[in-house]
């Protein structure tokens, strides 16, 4: 690298920095602005995440709990119609006509969401993952999406991902900021690797936060369908139907893998001791505990 600053930053093609996060190319400053005056209501669901961490496997067991529908297979509908992006508006719907319940899917850091969710009624379900296996579904899903910049040196997207110069910025405060501010919100907190080990509890704990009796059957249901691998079968789940310019569909799938502990498959030993240099130490804030390999205890 001539100069490694230069490399080091985003390109401004796909990312803006508004209020210290960096957002993609595919909203605008003044949309995000506006979301601190959404209005709220009370049955509204959140779920956020840091990006690569469970996103859209989780919009998807949200969407079979909700809709009797999806779970029966009754409604075609595109996971991305049921449950939008709040930041990315890409359809330009008006969300103050969505069905009750309103779910939205967000990466949004707890500091630019809308400021009606602080009076505690809506919910917010966030999900957390790994952040080996979070950079690497990120470094594969930069090749797959076109609107996401491709770093193919790994050693510098892993620099990026370290640095928080990556869309979503840094992983570490976003995942801090949600957990240490979470009296502010009604909020449940999950990870990737619980839902991945126990799928059935997860999906009990959801539907407990969001008042939702299911029967033990329609419970099994949602279990069944919502495992990584039949969703990856579903085009609708799968996010199948995006646009070419999007994506390119030649070098991946929307849905990769859903493993826990892949980065031992591309992360060198020394990358790994780097990422724990850096990473490591200050994880010790947070208040969960990481599975890093898939046979790691809970």
């Amino acid at each position: 690298y001539k100069d490694n600053r230069l490399t080091m930053e985003p390109s401004k093609e796909y990312v803006f920095k508004y209020k210290g996060f960096y957002f993609g190319a595919n909203t605008s400053p003044e949309y995000v602005a506006s979301l601190e005056d959404f209005e709220i209501k009370d049955s509204d669901i959140f779920l956020t995440t840091y990006p690569k961490s469970g996103t859209v496997w989780t919009q998807n067991i949200l969407s079979l709990i909700i809709h009797e529908g999806h779970r029966n297979g009754t409604e075609n509908m595109e996971t991305m119609e049921r449950i939008p992006w709040l930041e990315y508006n890409v359809k330009n719907k008006d969300y103050a006509d969505l069905p009750l319940p309103r779910v939205f899917a967000t990466h949004l850091p707890y500091y630019l969401v809308p400021r009606d969710l602080r009076n505690k009624r809506a919910r917010v379900i966030y999900v957390s993952r790994n952040p080996k296996d979070v950079m690497v579904s990120y470094y594969h899903f930069s090749k797959y999406m076109s609107a996401v910049e491709e770093v193919a040196d790994f050693n510098l997207f892993m620099e990026r991902f370290l640095a928080g110069k990556v869309l979503g910025s840094s992983w570490l405060d976003h995942v801090a900021g949600w957990y240490s501010h979470a009296e502010d919100f009604n909020i449940l907190f999950l990870t990737y690797e619980e839902m991945k080990k126990d799928l059935r509890s997860a999906v009990l704990k959801i539907c407990n936060f969001l008042g939702k009796k299911l029967s033990e059957e329609e419970v099994d249901s949602v279990v069944r369908q919502a495992t990584f691998e039949n969703m990856r079968k579903d085009p609708r789940a799968n996010y199948e139907n995006l646009p070419d310019d999007l994506v390119a569909k030649d070098k991946g799938s929307f849905l990769r893998k859903g493993t826990v502990g892949d980065w031992k498959n591309i992360m060198t030993v020394a990358q790994s001791e780097r990422f724990d240099q850096v990473l490591k130490e200050k994880m010790k804030i947070l208040p969960i505990k990481f599975i890093w390999d898939i046979n790691d205890e809970m």
